[in-house]
């Protein structure tokens, strides 16, 4: 089951595309990655509630390599905001590590699978809408940027999403043009990376009924797959959102959006 021919190319293709859409949107891709990879281990005999579980924490850790491949692609472009990034990530490091390592290993598979329905849902509503800031609005001071960023370490840590579908539109929501934002929050996905997966390999270790190659709660076939693709791609998604008219391609990803989220919503609800 670690990596018959058919599971690597289901999970190649889930990288390619992951790994563009990082670079391009700067999400991490966990709003894809957790609905397909679970689909992935619950036909190989995975429980509902451990599939869900292990979805999300997988898919938070390949989000490690992505950040640090798009985010040296935007770098190179003077596009990443590290004076934000410096003020958001003490806060992301503290809310990751309570929501993976405490919250998440709490909760039941199915409630985190409507959440995470939930989540996308609205996501994709603010992703479609693409609505517009006051221009008088700007980004709190430190305390507020650390609130914010306990906020978005938190509910990634529950999603198992690099955070981009909350840093994006609270960026642009305090006025700072979307190609900023694309980019600092694609450098924000490391660290809230890193302190999920750490919460994640810790509370799964006395998981039972885990599949073949997990560690904890991650699931490392599919890590090592997804992360050499997506790293692969990730610098052309990053390119390309310099290049093409971002906000229609936003619309046709929410539409995507809204079909994982009701498969997401239905696995939950009838699990």
């Amino acid at each position: 089951m670690i990596l018959e021919p058919l599971l690597i190319a289901e999970l190649a293709v889930l990288g390619v595309g992951t790994g563009f859409l990082a670079g391009l949107l700067g999400i991490g891709g966990g709003m894809l990655m957790v609905p397909f990879i679970t689909i992935i281990l619950a036909h190989r005999g995975v429980s509902a509630d451990l599939a869900v579980k292990m979805a999300i924490a997988t898919s938070m850790a390949t989000i490690i390599f992505t950040s640090l491949s798009s985010v040296r692609a935007h770098h190179r472009r003077g596009a990443v905001r590290w004076d934000i990034v410096k003020r958001l990530a003490p806060g992301i490091v503290m809310g990751s590590i309570i929501g993976s390592l405490g919250v998440f290993a709490l909760l039941k598979g199915s409630y985190l699978a409507i959440f995470f329905g939930l989540f996308v849902s609205f996501s994709a509503t603010q992703m479609f809408l693409d609505k517009k800031p006051k221009p008088t609005r700007q980004m709190p001071g430190t305390g507020g940027q650390l609130a914010a960023g306990g906020f978005i370490g938190f509910l990634s840590g529950l999603v198992g999403a690099g955070g981009g579908f909350i840093s994006v539109p609270f960026m642009t929501w305090c006025n700072i043009p979307i190609h900023h934002a694309v980019a600092t929050s694609a450098a924000l996905g490391f660290p809230i990376a890193v302190a999920n997966v750490l919460g994640y390999a810790i509370s799964g270790q006395t998981v039972q009924n885990l599949p073949e190659g997990a560690f904890g709660y991650i699931w490392l076939p599919a890590l090592l797959v997804i992360a050499i693709c997506s790293v692969l791609t990730a610098p052309l998604g990053a390119r390309a959102a310099h290049g093409i008219p971002v906000g229609k391609l936003k619309r046709v990803f929410a539409s995507i959006l809204y079909l994982l989220a009701a498969y997401m919503l239905y696995k939950g609800l009838s699990s």
